[in-house]
């Protein structure tokens, strides 16, 4: 069969890949298709890709919830209650002079639109009501608290109704505390100085810190948030609040000793985020000390991002905080990290997978003997055409002993191997008693090969619209299927794999599996015609059969100095050296078959002027055929007389057909 034809499957039997053809080999290496796995997950639990999802839901959340001018609006809800509570009582004062009232209430007419301004003006008023007088000290507490509380978490509550030995010790605390960063910046502080400092004030710290380095960590991820949080403000909002934090407690001296605790936490840890900014978009106030939790939220949700992202460098699922993650998005997530770290542990360690000197997944020869098995029995169902039809157990035409045995099955006629056989029956009883020496499951026939050998060059186009297109993995799939056959059937027979983008290079069936998809602008299929040549004329006495997978014209050949010339549209002389090498295939006698993917018509005519040219073959398979196809042909091919083509009955008549 000659010309251009179209490769079908029965419409009665459609069939597609099946995972387990491949496992979970989805990627385009093996350290990609680990990470596919552990993004997309496993058995029915979630993968990163859904965690991640997670992470960005709440953290957008977060800032869509929430407005930071909580404090000012507590500030000014308290400051509107103390002026009305005052105009009320002036009023009802009958005792008052009337000059004092007009004169108090001149001064609550005439107080500042800004809140920060309205509260330094109110500073000295001889407050009448007490009520009034309570809401407006309430302010200042309520600012000392939420300072302090930007600082040191919990503060706002723990210091509610503070009294001013409560303020004293927090005074001391600070002074205590900056001596002791100062101290060990200089590095002259000891264990005991830090042990000295939380005997005293560990109170101050319910985290626990067990050293220094420690409590610097935690007061610096609260201080840079607390940073964060300003920068996240308008300008006339943190205007107002570094104004009203100057009457904190009534007492500058805190917002001096914070300041000098900022700048000794940021000489400390300048790694921190000490100027970012977020955008809250929210109508829930929140307060300094609240805010600044929720942009440490932010900065936790960030690095977990990060850490699930598993894109950098040397990322391991061990990097993720699986504290952190429990924190923010609950127990369950955190036991589904811990399953993905099992099945990543699983899998390092099956033996199926090592890591090479770079750290990077390579799969073992092991594995690529399952894979290989399980993809050339999935082909054998798919080209069988029917469910319990024998696999692909012929291992040539009828012809001498392979070496290799392989267990009987219903209609083999190779001969028995006789010590295989009994050696069988033997550890069977053994192991499962019974009295029958001999059953039909111990029995192992002898392979045979065709004594017919074939120099086989497989040439599959590696350019980026391979992987583009999702052409990728099932070309990869077709390779390793085919090497399999020929490794474990046809031993007599030779195959190179030869991989052709811009350039053309013969590779190694673990080298094109573990190759991954980049961008390679051209196809070189002149390049690749050389390489088949070259391997055909080293095997004289074998018939030579040329198998093309391609999805695009050729772009690109190889210049008589070794350089690459590329051109889009294909040039003329491209065109011409790559007939060139057809040519003289064909007259070396090689069975020639073109795999063309895609459905672009310019492509479709230009592959068929190459099929007639070289009296060969065109089959346009749909991906998840690509393997059968390949492996037919090369089938067809061993078969003296039939073209490589025309094979259709490996499996009783009951496989692929063609309509030419």
């Amino acid at each position: 069969m000659t010309g251009a034809t179209r490769w079908r499957r029965p419409s009665t039997s459609p069939r597609r890949w099946t995972r387990s053809a491949s496992g979970s080999w989805g990627g385009s290496s093996p350290e990609r298709a680990l990470q596919e796995l552990l993004r997309r997950g496993s058995n029915g639990r979630p993968g990163l890709d859904v965690l991640s999802r997670q992470i960005h839901e709440k953290r957008r959340e977060l800032l869509a919830r929430h407005d930071l001018d909580g404090t000012l609006r507590e500030v000014r809800e308290l400051l509107d209650r103390a002026v009305l509570e005052e105009r009320g009582q002036l009023a009802r004062d009958v005792h008052l002079d009337d000059t004092e009232r007009a004169f108090a209430e001149m001064r609550l007419e005439g107080l500042p639109d800004s809140t920060a301004a309205a509260v330094h003006d109110l500073a000295d008023y001889p407050w009448q009501s007490t009520r009034a007088r309570e809401d407006y000290e309430r302010i200042k507490d309520l600012l000392g608290r939420e300072v302090l509380d930007q600082r040191f978490a919990g503060m706002k509550q723990a210091l509610e109704d503070a009294t001013d030995a409560d303020r004293a010790a927090v005074a001391d605390m600070l002074a205590d505390l900056n001596d002791l960063l100062e101290k060990h910046q200089r590095g002259e502080d000891t264990p005991q100085d830090f042990e000295d400092f939380m005997a005293e004030h560990g109170d101050f710290f319910p985290e626990g810190p067990k050293d220094v380095e420690e409590l610097i960590d935690t007061l610096a991820r609260r201080a840079s948030a607390a940073q964060r949080m300003l920068n996240s403000m308008t300008p006339e909002q943190r205007e107002e609040l570094m104004q009203l934090s100057a009457q904190a407690f009534g007492s500058p001296e805190l917002m001096e000793s914070l300041g000098r605790l900022d700048g000794n936490l940021q000489t400390l840890r300048p790694g921190e985020d000490w100027s970012g900014s977020e955008q809250f978009g929210g109508e829930q106030g929140i307060g300094l000390g609240d805010g600044t939790g929720v942009l440490q939220d932010l900065a936790a949700l960030d690095a977990l991002g990060e850490q699930v992202s598993q894109t950098y460098g040397g990322a391991r699922l061990e990097d993720i905080d699986l504290d952190e993650l429990a924190r923010q998005l609950g127990d369950e997530a955190a036991v589904d990290v811990r399953a993905l770290r099992d099945l990543e542990q699983a899998l390092r360690s099956s033996g199926s997978v090592r890591s090479d000197s770079r750290g990077q997944l390579r799969l073992t020869p092991k594995a690529m003997r399952q894979l290989g098995r399980s993809l050339l029995r999935d082909i054998a169902r798919r080209m069988s055409g029917r469910q319990g039809q024998r696999d692909l157990r012929q291992a040539g035409a009828a012809g001498e002993r392979s070496g290799a045995t392989r267990p009987w099955a219903f209609g083999d006629t190779e001969p028995w191997d006789i010590p295989r056989t009994i050696l069988n029956g033997v550890r069977r009883r053994a192991g499962e008693g019974g009295s029958r020496l001999i059953t039909t499951d111990d029995i192992e026939v002898n392979e045979t090969e065709a004594r017919t050998q074939a120099a086989v060059a497989l040439l599959v186009d590696t350019s980026f619209s391979m992987a583009m297109d999702g052409r990728w993995v099932p070309m990869k799939r077709t390779a390793l299927a085919l090497h399999t056959l020929i490794r474990s059937r046809f031993r007599g027979d030779d195959l190179q794999l030869i991989g052709f983008g811009r350039n053309a290079r013969a590779m190694e069936i673990e080298e094109l599996t573990e190759l991954d998809a980049f961008w390679d602008k051209g196809t070189n299929l002149h390049h690749a015609l050389l390489l088949a040549q070259r391997h055909f004329r080293r095997h004289p006495n074998a018939q030579p059969v040329l198998l093309i997978v391609t999805d695009g014209e050729p772009t690109a050949h190889l210049e008589p100095h070794g350089e690459t010339f590329f051109d889009y549209p294909p040039h003329p002389l491209t065109i011409a050296l790559t007939v060139r090498e057809l040519d003289a295939l064909a007259r070396l006698g090689a069975r020639t078959t073109f795999f063309r993917l895609g459905e672009d018509p310019g492509l479709a005519r230009f592959i068929d002027s190459l099929a007639r040219r070289a009296d060969g073959t065109v089959v346009a398979p749909e991906l998840d055929d690509l393997g059968a196809a390949v492996l037919g042909s090369y089938l067809g091919s061993r078969q003296p007389g039939r073209p490589p083509g025309g094979y259709d009955d490996w499996f009783g008549g009951r496989g692929f057909w063609f309509d030419g």
